[in-house]
């Protein structure tokens, strides 16, 4: 870059140039740099990633007797792949054989029996493994009196205490941040929204927008979680992926001052993929195999939770919007795209990635 201020030398000495500022070709470099670590961090670490993969993990037991349990484990699974994780019972406890193994979409699905002498009432269950993973493990209990209790496992602590708690109110809590945690964690629909955000053009045409993905989203998830309708996993995912990929053209056309039906009219597109994406959201909470009384509370609880941490997500971007433009940043060209490259990018990837996983289960 030519520098336009130069000193202007006296007519009997050699013109002079005034050195060249560092400031601004130092960030133009680091700026360049960083879009390259950028890109080359989320390939390595979406490259063995795989979207939801915070769903979560289920323990029931079921109480037959005072020292009697049945046992109902499903593991998250991705593809043919369980994740490395199991309950870990009191060690007086007496762990029976497997009654055979089922692998379902999502989930690898095991019963068993445990006796455990003067019951499970003020003991400790450990889900082993759940540290070196993104997910929780919800655990209920059934009394044999008709009383029961929840508790969500979490990998920062994945030990639980038998006895007491896990009421109403503790599992209205449990869906709830079951739900946030799953839009927050699911970097799919975040990249979805985030395209969103990024063709609107002002606060009314965002709020129909918003609206149009929480009412579509809403429909697929409670149809779901109702088992009124369902989509295999695989073409599912895919078809989530491209909905992101779809929206990276998109966005640099509204950059540039075209136009299209999805910059005019952003709510419709958002509607029609939301119905996609309200199936990724019920992966959540159907694989969990809730009791059929409690599949209302579930749903919207859970969904709740959902509306709470896109309205988070989307607040933060918008928050993150004014402060630049109150600050007038000025972005170097590279990282003014850098957002919307970053959505048509990975869009592009989990496509390929997925449709390659498709065709890999269907071959």
């Amino acid at each position: 870059m030519r520098n336009s201020c130069r000193l202007r030398a006296a007519p009997d000495t050699p013109r002079q140039t005034a050195p060249r500022p560092m400031s601004k070709s130092f960030l133009l470099l680091f700026f360049k740099k960083e879009v390259l670590c950028f890109l080359s961090i989320a390939f390595l670490c979406l490259a063995s990633a795989q979207a939801h993969e915070s769903r979560p993990g289920y323990l029931e037991l079921t109480q037959s007797s005072a020292d009697h349990y049945d046992v109902l484990w499903k593991q998250p699974a991705n593809g043919d792949y369980a994740l490395r994780m199991g309950p870990l019972f009191p060690p007086a406890c007496t762990v029976g054989a497997a009654r055979g193994a089922d692998l379902l979409p999502g989930a690898l699905l095991s019963r068993f029996s445990v006796t455990c002498p003067g019951g499970l009432a003020g003991k400790d269950i450990t889900i082993a493994g759940l540290e070196m993973t993104l997910t929780d493990v919800l655990v209920r209990l059934h009394r044999m009196d008709g009383t029961q209790e929840t508790h969500l496992v979490r990998a920062i602590d994945p030990s639980v205490t038998i006895g007491g708690g896990g009421g109403l109110a503790g599992r209205a809590m449990i869906y709830l941040r079951l739900g946030i945690q799953h839009i927050l964690m699911g970097i799919d629909h975040l990249l979805f929204v985030l395209g969103l955000l990024l063709i609107v053009r002002d606060i009314w045409t965002l709020l129909k927008t918003i609206s149009a993905f929480t009412l579509a989203h809403s429909i697929t998830l409670a149809a779901a979680t109702f088992g009124l309708a369902t989509v295999p996993a695989a073409p599912l995912n895919a078809a989530i992926a491209l909905s992101i990929l779809f929206l990276g053209p998109e966005i640099m056309r509204a950059r540039a001052g075209g136009t299209s039906l999805t910059i005019r009219k952003p709510w419709l597109v958002a509607f029609a993929f939301g119905l996609l994406h309200g199936f990724g959201f019920a992966s959540g909470l159907v694989s969990m195999g809730l009791p059929r009384a409690e599949i209302p509370l579930a749903l919207l609880l859970f969904n709740v939770g959902v509306e709470l941490g896109q309205l988070g997500f989307v607040l933060l971007i918008l928050s993150l919007q004014r402060a630049f433009r109150l600050m007038e940043m000025r972005w170097p060209r590279p990282v003014a795209l850098l957002p919307a490259y970053t959505v048509g990018v990975l869009g592009a990837f989990w496509t390929l990635q997925r449709l390659m996983i498709y065709f890999g289960q269907t071959v």
